[in-house]
């Protein structure tokens, strides 16, 4: 008799919704999941006083490090992977901008001498 009494005054449990909704896949999750290389820039932060100074936060999935390896990157870690190459796509466009510099300007500024054997002074 008590247990007919429990079930009257027993909190019911509310219904559970039929389908729970799925959670949206990240672009690195879906990429991951087909196998992709991924890389993504997640924040850049300047130095206030001097906006030349700063970094970048980077988030990759192991398809990317393994891309970068069969590339040739070393590195003990993935970070160090990633950070050479990080620093080889900064030090292209560096050079890329100097060269485009130097072609429209004709000396005025930056003297130019071939060393010879492929190398280049400039001062």
């Amino acid at each position: 008799m008590f247990d007919k009494i429990k079930s009257v005054f027993k909190k019911k449990e509310e219904p559970k919704p039929k389908q729970e909704r799925k959670a949206k896949k990240s672009a690195k999750d879906i990429a991951t999941d087909k196998k992709e290389p991924w890389v993504n820039v997640l924040q850049v932060e300047l130095d206030p006083e001097n906006p030349g100074n700063g970094s970048f936060e980077l988030d990759w999935n192991d398809f990317f490090v393994a891309k970068l390896v069969k590339s040739g990157y070393q590195g003990k870690t993935d970070e160090d992977i990633v950070d050479n190459w990080f620093q080889d796509v900064c030090r292209h466009v560096v050079l890329e901008t100097y060269q485009q510099y130097d072609a429209n300007n004709t000396g005025d500024r930056v003297n130019k001498k071939d060393l010879g054997g492929g190398r280049t002074e400039y001062n």
